[in-house]
């Protein structure tokens, strides 16, 4: 959290505050002062960039800036020196208006002072480029590290009328937590509603001692069927979960004339009886070619090396439904197989899950997977991505429906193709273009052929 340290020549370093929503950093767009202007109380001094706005910075102090700490396009972490203020001289007559406020300010405890608000100073005017939030400075006598509770025995005297909370980080902290702000006495000047006085509400309400014990409502009743959450199911559970619970995951989906894919399947068969090739195979081969394209799908974001990873090879994963439930076999460097190969590999895998003779290896390491979802009879499905992937594609049942071609009606074998895609990893364009692409080879094949 924002605060200020005296050092022994007299001046003040202003730490970069906390800027609210967990943000630990900020980049800097750009300094509105430089070293050795004068900045009164609450002026904005520079404007940063987090991961959620564009940002104007006020500085709590009045003084002569004698020290930026960072350059336009720099990260500085919260908590660490920003702007360094010397005071000026008060005998001569040099401190600027409101310095003298905000001290009286500061000794009753009042440090949340917003723009426009408290001291009467406003910031910069000018064309904003992005949603700006409003920062709250911290006292200048508060030094980072954890809040310390604040005394709440003789608070301000509230004023009659509403509460007034002017912080949007207050009014939002009172309302994660159900408080109404119009409940409290403010501390601060004027009676404003500060973020101590929600927190310390907040505490005495955690401090309340309970009506009594809530009932257990996942108790089950006498008749219901209990099936312990244990084995395979588990494991599904949880990483089904984790994917839900991390990636922020988008589906986009077209519906396409397969007439012409089943064509060419039966075509390939009645070649070659002895080593036929499913519809699978050729989903699998036209995936195989908008990876080629479109790599950005073939990846995993590594949330802790603050990283998208891209995978060289494609490790595709067939989703197939058990007696165990749901399993992912992988068939690694896929891209290298022919698309009879692959036909093979799809069988061998899926037949192996379900006689649950797959070693663990092949049921992990995949980089993109492909759900046939239509064996179930159903036409669409909005999929969970399998983790740590970034894309799924899934694949509807085909059936007879009516279809304009060539500006007459006929009947054609129609499917649905859905694309669930971390939007981490791209943007719509990317998802996009990939889902056009295998849909136009599953349409005409020929473009298939001609990729390959």
């Amino acid at each position: 959290m924002g605060g200020g340290m005296t050092t022994t020549t007299g001046t003040r370093d202003f730490l970069l505050p906390d800027l609210g929503e967990g943000l630990s950093e900020a980049e800097i767009v750009e300094w509105r002062v430089a070293v050795g202007d004068v900045v009164t109380v609450d002026q904005t001094v520079v404007e940063v960039e987090t991961a959620k706005a564009v940002v104007d910075v006020p500085c709590p102090y009045a003084g002569r800036v004698v020290a930026l700490h960072g350059a336009a396009g720099e990260t500085r972490p919260v908590g660490q020196p920003l702007i360094t203020i010397a005071p000026l001289d008060s005998a001569a007559g040099d401190e600027p208006a409101g310095h003298a406020a905000y001290r009286e300010e500061e000794r009753a405890g009042s440090g949340n002072v917003l723009i426009g608000y408290g001291t009467g100073h406003g910031g910069t005017g000018r064309r904003r480029r992005r949603p700006r939030l409003a920062v709250v400075p911290e006292p200048a006598s508060r030094a980072p590290g954890p809040r310390p509770a604040e005394p709440v025995a003789a608070p301000a005297p509230a004023p009659a009328g509403p509460a007034l909370v002017i912080s949007p980080i207050v009014r939002r902290l009172a309302r994660e937590h159900g408080i109404d702000p119009a409940t409290l006495r403010g501390t601060g000047p004027g009676g404003v509603v500060r973020r101590a006085d929600v927190e310390a509400a907040l505490a005495a309400r955690t401090a309340a001692p309970a009506a009594g014990p809530a009932p257990d409502r996942a108790a089950p009743d006498a008749d219901d069927l209990v099936i312990p959450l244990t084995g395979i199911r588990r494991a599904i559970a949880d990483k089904l979960s984790r994917s839900r619970r991390e990636i922020p995951e988008v589906t986009v989906w077209v519906d396409v004339d397969a007439t012409a894919l089943v064509e060419t399947r039966r075509a390939i068969n009645a070649a070659t009886p002895d080593e036929p090739v499913s519809i699978l195979a050729l989903l699998a081969r036209i995936c195989l070619s908008g990876l080629r394209r479109f790599p950005q799908l073939n990846a995993r974001v590594d949330t802790e090396g603050q990283r998208i990873v891209q995978s060289r090879g494609v490790h595709l994963g067939i989703a197939a439904q058990t007696d165990r439930g749901l399993v992912v076999p992988v068939l690694r460097d896929a891209e290298r197989l022919t698309t009879r190969e692959l036909a093979v590999a799809l069988a061998e895998a899926t037949a192996a899950a379900r006689a649950g003779t797959l070693p663990p290896a092949r049921l992990t390491g995949g980089t993109f997977t492909l759900n046939n979802y239509g064996v179930f009879g159903v036409d669409g499905s909005t999929p969970i991505i399998n983790h740590p992937e970034a894309a799924l594609l899934g694949v509807g049942r085909i059936v007879d429906k009516p279809w304009v071609v060539d500006g007459q009606l006929a009947v054609r074998k129609v499917t649905q193709l859905s694309l669930t895609f971390d939007h981490r990893v791209c943007d719509g364009g990317v998802a996009g273009g990939f889902l056009r692409h295998v849909a136009d080879c599953v349409e005409q094949p020929a473009l298939l052929v001609a990729n390959v």
